[in-house]
């Protein structure tokens, strides 16, 4: 946590935070447990620049920071940890990393068979008292239809950050 220290770091992890809290707002539910979010983006952006720690730390903070400001449903930290996972998996395969389309397809399939599949049916699955099997082949055609929609908006969102001075020096790879 020492990057911490660095302003530049420091900024650039709150804005993502208050990003992430601002996306938390925008959501299309398709069902009770089934919902379309994006607040995975700037978890992974963390994760990208600043590596597993701080991708995590800035997970829980949009997930806790989510619920203050606005909560949606019952505060359940099986979420909280969900998204500190999440920030850990996109820093692990992402931080330091070549950001090719192909990297970032693979990312987004294995977050999506880690997290959206497994770890949040078995939150809601606590939440709501619903058989995991049943929520996992509920909740399998939605994720599996994101996968490309989020991989191209993490693409779209991580390829061009490297070029940007201001970020330039943080963990993204250069071409």
């Amino acid at each position: 946590m020492s990057k911490l220290k660095d302003v530049r770091t420091l900024t650039m992890t709150a804005m993502l935070v208050a990003i992430g809290i601002l996306l938390g707002f925008f959501k299309i539910p398709i069902t009770e447990l089934i919902e379309i979010r994006f607040i995975a983006l700037p978890i992974a952006i963390a994760g990208a620049l600043f590596g597993p720690g701080l991708g995590a730390v800035v997970g829980i903070l949009i997930d806790v920071g989510a619920f203050i400001v606005k909560p949606t449903g019952p505060y359940f930290p099986g979420f909280t940890i969900s998204a500190a996972i999440s920030g850990i998996l996109f820093g692990l395969m992402l931080y330091k990393k070549e950001m090719s389309v192909k990297r970032i397809l693979l990312t987004q399939v294995v977050y999506t068979l880690i997290i959206g599949l497994v770890v949040n049916s078995i939150n809601l699955s606590m939440l709501y008292g619903t058989g995991v099997l049943v929520l996992v082949s509920a909740r399998l055609l939605k994720e599996i239809v994101m996968i490309p929609i989020n991989a191209f908006l993490l693409f779209l969102v991580l390829k061009p950050l490297p070029k940007i001075p201001f970020v330039k020096n943080f963990g993204l790879a250069h071409e």
